[in-house]
């Protein structure tokens, strides 16, 4: 690997990330702890990386000088093995004499056993953000060689919130009584539909954009990596997911949808397939509260992280992407505490920490849904003692007493909303 190459890329990214424009994501940064950045590509880690090196300089704590940013997808270090990252900090102290500088390793996933170079610069008292488009960059593993060195994000697409940031529509708490809200609702049909990728925001196009990162993500983070074979196996299964969104599912009936389409495989080779889905941040799981341990672990209701790839798969989409968004919105918020409901009764989202129950329903206004979505809250209520009872519209708002409850129908764009003023931050610690 040659060192001047290390040292244009490095001057390249100093000279970018200082005229870089962007609109301030959340998400809280200790000033003195590593950070490991996951989640699914063009989500925004990079983004929060630019937007941590321009609040340092901000603070006046250092120049841009000081900032070694390294895109491991660059094609003129791809295949640079960990042996040869020390000539990077190597390249750095020659452009920069005396200087120890803040490092930022982007997509560092492609390098194989990156996590012994990450631990020895910890170790070393450099300050070091890391990101990765891969699960397995939480595995046991690595927490095993980061152990108490690292302080691990994921990161999601912009939530309808930050979308309104972008768009320059800023809330306050009263936002729902003024001209913000009429604002709010005018946005929030193309975030519904085409999801919160930043990028996709300001095209025409968008559509034909989200086909291109979703076909980026499949051929290259799923099956280029994991070495898959069966092609047309792994793209049918992310169709029939797409197409049963809402609906819990069990590995044998999967197996037997994709079975059906003729791209038949073996039932540990679609559980593999499930954990390269998740491994890249295309779908979550979320499992039944139920005693059964069987029950928990094979039959599960499973959904995208954006519904603007998700919309790439369906016809009539309308339903599937709310209860989609509503699932994302509450993994954000509750990570793993978050389950789905079903034994005699079915209720959509269970949040047993919190005591909350949630229902979504594109509309209550026909009789049987409403009584439907009701019954199922109470008929909780009665086994667990909610705290919350919620039913997810795309449009309607009312309160509805019931038995000495009350029962909160909000649209989910004022539901996402609220849920940005009442964060509970979810992390783990290497």
């Amino acid at each position: 690997m040659n060192k001047e190459i290390i040292k244009n890329i490095i001057r390249e990214k100093q000279q970018e990330i200082a005229e870089i424009q962007f609109i301030k994501r959340d998400c809280f940064i200790e000033p003195s702890v590593n950070y490991v950045f996951v989640g699914m590509r063009r989500a925004g880690k990079s983004y929060l990386m630019y937007q941590q090196i321009h609040e340092l300089i901000r603070q006046n704590e250092h120049t841009i000088h000081d900032i070694l940013f390294i895109n491991f997808e660059d094609e003129r270090i791809r295949g640079i093995r960990v042996e040869e990252l020390s000539l990077i900090l190597d390249a750095y102290k020659e452009m920069y004499h005396d200087s120890k500088p803040i490092l930022f390793l982007d997509e560092i996933q492609n390098v194989e056993g990156w996590e012994k170079f990450a631990r020895r610069l910890a170790d070393s008292k450099y300050r070091v953000y890391i990101s990765g488009s891969n699960a397995n960059m939480l595995s046991r593993e690595i927490y095993t060689t980061l152990g108490g060195r690292f302080v691990a994000r994921e990161i999601f697409p912009f939530s309808f919130d930050e979308y309104l940031k972008y768009n320059k529509v800023v809330l306050d708490k009263n936002w729902q009584y003024g001209n913000e809200r009429t604002l709010a609702v005018n946005y929030f049909d193309k975030y519904f539909n085409f999801g919160g990728i930043a990028e996709v925001f300001p095209l025409f196009d968008k559509r034909d954009y989200l086909n291109s990162l979703y076909h980026k993500i499949l051929l290259g983070d799923i099956i280029a990596r994991n070495d898959i074979r069966n092609e047309n196996a792994i793209r049918v299964l992310v169709k029939k997911i797409a197409e049963t969104v809402m609906h819990p599912v069990s590995l044998q009936k999967l197996k037997n949808i994709v079975d059906a389409t003729g791209a038949s495989i073996a039932k540990n080779t679609l559980i593999d397939y499930l954990t390269h889905l998740k491994d890249a941040y295309l779908i979550f799981e979320i499992s039944n509260f139920s005693d059964k341990f069987t029950e928990r672990e094979t039959i599960k209701k499973r959904y995208f992280f954006d519904n603007g790839l998700l919309n790439l798969f369906l016809i009539d989409a309308n339903t599937r992407l709310l209860e989609n968004l509503a699932a994302l919105t509450l993994k954000k918020k509750f990570a793993d505490d978050v389950f789905y409901y079903n034994k005699n009764i079915e209720v959509d989202f269970y949040i047993p920490k919190e005591k909350i129950g949630i229902q979504v329903s594109y509309s209550i206004a026909d009789f049987d849904t409403r009584k439907r979505e009701v019954d199922a809250l109470l008929k909780l209520n009665k086994a667990f003692r909610l705290e919350k009872l919620q039913i997810i519209t795309y449009n309607e708002e009312e309160i509805i007493h019931m038995q000495d409850l009350e029962i909160s129908v909000i649209p989910i764009w004022k539901w996402i909303i609220e849920q940005s003023f009442a964060p509970s931050s979810k992390f783990l610690n290497f």
